[in-house]
C-alpha cells in the first residue's frame, strides 16, 4: 500500500490530498478563493499567492486528519510544481520540499496539466465499517467507492480548463504527446469573458452553463455563433473569435477604437430570456468546436495506424453538462470508453496531484529538493 500526499497551488485552489495506491482517494479538501476574486471577475495574482499562505498548512492538516493517519504513514509527498502562477506555485513547492526534507520522504514535482488526465482514474474511499462512526476511517480497511474502470491505451486525451484546452495522444498515464492546444483563449477563459459579457456571475463556466439550459439557440434574431476548425487537419483550438462574437452579438458593434470605444447597449438591456438563449448559442460553439476536433483527431490518428480505445477527459470544463453528455454520446458511437472525472475532481485538486505522483513513483521518477516553479507547461 503506497500512500502519496498531493498539494495543489497552481492558481486559486488551496488544495491537499492523500491518495493510497495512485487511485482510492482518502482525503481530498479544497479552499477556494472566489470570494476573494469575484470583485475582480478573474484571479489577481497577488491575492492567490497571500491567500495560499494563509490556508495550506490548515488544508494539510484537514487532508491528513480526515485520511486517518499521521504524516508518519505517508511514502511520498507530491506537488503541482507547473504550470501555473508563479508566486502561488512557490507557495506549494516550498510547503512540499519541506514536508519532504522533514519526513525524509521522496519529493514528486507533477505537471498538474498531465495530472488532469488521471483525474478521471480517482475514485472516493468509505471505510468498510459503519460510516456512521465517529473514529477517524482506518485507511487499511476501507474499500472503493464505485471503482472506475482502466483506461486501456492508446487512449485520446482532452483537458479543457481556464488555461488550457489541448489534445492529447496518451500510450500510457505517463507517455502522453500533445496533439494540438488553444493558440488564443483556453475555453475556460473563454467562458470566463463570455461569463462576464452576459453579466452572468462568477466563475464564468458553472454560470454559463446554467443560464445555457434555459435558453434557445434557435431562438428567433439569435445569431449564429462561429465554431472554428482552423485550418483544414489542425488539431488546435481557438476561442477568441467566438468570444468576440458573443460580444458583438450583445453589445452591438464598437464605435471608436481602443479605450474610446463606445457600444450601444450592454446585457443589462437585454430581457432574462435574451440573455440565456445567447448563453447557449455560446454554449454550443464551444462545445460543438471541442467535439469536431476530438473527432478529427481520431480520424487522423486511425490513419497513422493508431486507433484509440479511449477517450479520457479532465479540467474544469469537463463538469459542463452539453460537454459531458456530447462526449459520452460520441465516445459510444466510436466505440470508446469514456472515462470522465466525477465532478469534485474536474477542477484543479490536490487528488490528481497524488494519484498521478503514484505512476511516477512506480517508475522511479521522483524530484530533487531544488525542484523549480514554472509558469508553462511540458506538454
Amino acid at each position: 500500500m503506497t500512500l502519496i500526499l498531493g498539494l495543489e497551488t497552481s492558481c486559486d485552489e488551496t488544495a491537499a490530498a492523500v491518495v493510497r495506491d495512485g487511485r482510492e482517494v482518502l482525503s481530498n479538501v479544497v479552499a477556494t478563493q472566489h470570494d476573494l476574486h469575484v470583485r475582480y471577475a478573474g484571479v489577481v495574482p497577488e491575492i492567490a499567492s497571500r491567500a495560499h499562505l494563509e490556508r495550506l498548512m490548515p488544508v494539510v492538516q484537514q487532508a491528513i486528519d480526515d485520511a486517518g493517519i499521521t504524516l508518519a504513514d505517508l511514502d511520498a509527498i507530491a506537488v503541482g510544481n507547473r504550470p501555473g502562477l508563479v508566486g502561488s506555485l512557490i507557495v506549494g513547492v516550498a510547503a512540499a520540499k519541506a514536508l519532504a526534507w522533514s519526513l525524509d520522504k521522496p519529493l514528486i514535482g507533477i505537471d498538474h496539466v498531465r495530472a488532469h488526465l488521471h483525474a478521471a482514474t480517482l475514485t472516493p474511499t468509505k471505510p468498510r465499517a459503519a460510516e456512521q462512526s465517529d473514529k477517524a476511517p482506518d485507511p487499511s480497511t476501507s474499500e472503493i467507492r464505485n471503482p472506475k474502470s482502466e483506461i486501456v491505451f492508446p487512449a485520446l486525451g482532452l483537458v479543457v480548463s481556464g488555461g488550457h484546452t489541448s489534445l492529447y495522444r496518451m500510450d500510457s498515464a505517463a507517455d502522453i504527446t500533445v496533439l494540438g492546444r488553444t493558440i488564443d483563449d483556453a475555453i475556460g477563459e473563454a467562458y470566463d469573458k463570455a461569463g462576464v459579457i452576459l453579466n452572468a456571475g462568477y466563475p464564468g463556466g458553472p454560470a454559463m452553463d446554467k443560464l445555457s439550459q434555459q435558453g434557445d439557440r434557435n431562438a428567433e434574431d439569435v445569431p449564429e455563433l462561429p465554431i472554428s476548425m482552423l485550418k483544414p487537419g489542425s488539431l488546435d483550438f481557438s476561442f477568441s473569435g467566438l468570444k468576440t462574437a458573443l460580444l458583438y452579438a450583445v453589445r452591438g458593434l464598437p464605435v471608436g477604437r481602443g479605450k474610446d470605444a463606445t457600444f450601444e447597449r450592454d446585457a443589462s438591456d437585454l430581457s432574462p430570456q435574451r440573455k440565456a438563449d445567447l448563453a447557449a448559442a455560446f454554449q454550443h460553439a464551444a462545445v460543438t468546436a471541442v467535439e469536431r476536433k476530438i473527432k478529427r483527431a481520431i480520424k487522423q490518428l486511425a490513419a497513422e495506424g493508431v486507433r484509440p480505445q479511449s477517450l479520457v477527459l479532465g479540467g474544469g470544463v469537463s463538469a459542463n453538462s452539453a460537454l459531458r453528455e456530447r462526449v459520452q454520446t460520441m465516445a459510444k458511437n466510436h466505440g470508446l470508453s469514456i472515462h470522465l472525472p466525477e465532478l469534485g475532481y474536474c477542477v484543479d485538486n490536490a487528488a490528481m496531484i497524488a494519484g498521478y505522483a503514484h505512476e511516477l513513483l512506480e517508475r522511479g521518477e521522483t524530484s530533487p529538493l531544488d525542484l523549480p516553479v514554472v509558469a508553462t507547461s511540458r506538454v
